[in-house]
């Protein structure tokens, strides 16, 4: 029997330091099962800089799943590695997919420091000098002495490196380029070449480098047996090198599932990217995401009918991956873009309930967000359930007015009781006649979210007419749908 895919980002940025979320992902697998959740996304499992306290952005060691002594401890954030082999076999066991996210863009918390030198760029147009060449002390060398050589015995010295952006010595920032070292050509235009992002830049055109990060990712699928990857700040890395690392992964998992995340507002750079990589992989949908948040904050002068203009589920569906906040979004971060509470189920409605795209549900919203006092999202549980069971079958949009639209499914005859009717307003509540398919005539629906009472009856044609309060969403189902779910959820 199909089963619509619906992925969890399981982590936050502030969850506690306490070690202990890889024996929650576990402890939580078989209640993810149970409300539809087929796929989660796991946070970075190896050592970063800061430790414990990291969220594993800061990447030092790749082969340290948390257990050498480096960094102030021997666990992650997350845990041990034990731990984390355990979660990953727990939730696969449970039928779900595990995803693990790998960052191949730079090295930080560095051993030790070298002479190096560099020519420093303006920040703003990292293609312009702004100085000759000089020496800067960089921290550069990372030797590993904790692990001593267990599993890999590489070393990365300057050589391995494009660029950095502290001298140790001047105690200075900048962007300093490495003399004889370009930036990458095939990277965002952003701020000129965005090639480097933080920490060591790493050289993607340098043997060595493209050696060793082959020979880690496979260690690390021979380690763990994931099913796929998040791939962190592509944007940032060759477009080439991304391509061809992933050719090499799926040389041992041919049906390896990867998503990048492509941090841009313009569609065009995510479909470019995507022509660049032989669509090597799917993208989060950005563009939706800004999306969202316009029309939460435009006090209902956005038209709703135009909302996935110039968004990649409109673009390419097959390679987008909806989602509507994530750690990197959520309040306190650099890229804050959190969406309003009254829009939430209505933004998760449209990416859990349409046809296109594969939705990504964030943990904050699920579980909700204490270190903010961000409570969990009404519902959530129930829309993804929704998904799984009922939202099937030819899709039909009813995106005909600037601030009440909808959309329905079909229903498909190997799940007796799916199909659905979604409506939807930023402002008043108001009522939309829809077309459900006759497979549906003669059925009774109501709203499966209880905002609206009453029910409304499929005519004869497929046709029925479904209400909405203002400023919300109402998700339509027949009475046996109904039952199911508050017997279940």
């Amino acid at each position: 029997m199909m089963t619509n895919q619906t992925m969890m980002q399981f982590f936050e940025w502030y969850l506690p330091e306490n070690g202990l979320h890889w024996k929650r992902a576990a402890a939580q697998a078989a209640e993810l099962r149970k409300i539809g959740i087929n796929m989660v996304w796991l946070p970075p499992a190896y050592k970063g800089a800061a430790g414990r306290a990291s969220v594993g952005y800061d990447v030092y060691d790749m082969y340290d799943l948390g257990e050498f002594d480096q960094k102030g401890g021997t666990a992650t954030k997350y845990g041990k590695k034990e731990d984390y082999l355990a979660a990953v076999k727990t939730l696969q066991r449970e039928g779900i997919q595990v995803l693990c996210d790998v960052v191949l863009n730079h090295r930080m918390g560095a051993d030790d420091t070298e002479q190096v030198s560099v020519i420093e760029g303006l920040d703003g147009d990292r293609g312009q000098d702004i100085s000759g060449q000089r020496q800067i002390t960089a921290w550069t060398k990372f030797i590993f002495p904790g692990r001593a050589g267990a599993y890999s015995d590489f070393q990365w010295n300057a050589s391995h490196f494009s660029g950095t952006d502290w001298d140790a010595a001047a105690k200075q920032n900048g962007i300093f380029r490495f003399l004889g070292k370009p930036w990458n050509r095939e990277t965002d235009s952003e701020k000129g070449n965005y090639d480097y992002l933080m920490g060591a830049d790493l050289d993607t055109d340098n043997p060595e480098v493209i050696q060793e990060t082959r020979n880690w990712g496979k260690w690390y699928q021979d380690t763990v047996h994931m099913d796929g990857f998040r791939m962190d700040a592509v944007k940032h890395i060759s477009f080439a090198f991304c391509r061809d690392w992933l050719a090499a992964m799926r040389e041992q998992k041919k049906d390896l599932y990867v998503i990048g995340e492509y941090w841009s507002h313009e569609v065009g750079k995510l479909t470019h990217y995507l022509e660049a990589t032989g669509r090597a992989l799917s993208l989060f949908d950005v563009p939706l995401h800004f999306r969202f948040l316009e029309a939460a904050t435009s006090n209902g002068n956005f038209d709703l009918s135009r909302l996935f203009e110039n968004t990649l589920t409109a673009a390419d569906p097959a390679c987008s991956v909806t989602f509507v906040d994530n750690h990197d979004t959520q309040p306190g971060q650099a890229l804050c873009s959190f969406i309003p509470a009254w829009f939430k189920p209505i933004a998760y409605a449209l990416i859990l309930l349409r046809d296109q795209g594969t939705p990504c549900v964030f943990y904050g919203d699920y579980y909700g967000i204490p270190h903010d006092g961000v409570p969990p999202v009404p519902q959530l549980d129930r829309l993804i359930k929704i998904r799984e069971r009922y939202a099937y079958g030819p899709e039909h949009l009813f995106f005909d007015d600037s601030s009440l639209v909808g959309f329905t499914r079909e229903g498909v005859g190997e799940r007796p009781d799916s199909g659905a009717a979604v409506i939807l307003t930023d402002g008043a509540g108001g009522s939309k006649r829809m077309y459900v398919g006759q497979r549906l005539a003669g059925q009774t629906m109501l709203d499966a979210l209880g905002h609206v009472t009453g029910t409304t009856v499929i005519d004869g044609n497929g046709w029925g007419t479904f209400s909405v309060q203002g400023g919300s969403v109402s998700v339509w189902l027949t009475e046996s749908a109904l039952k199911y779910l508050y017997l279940n959820i």
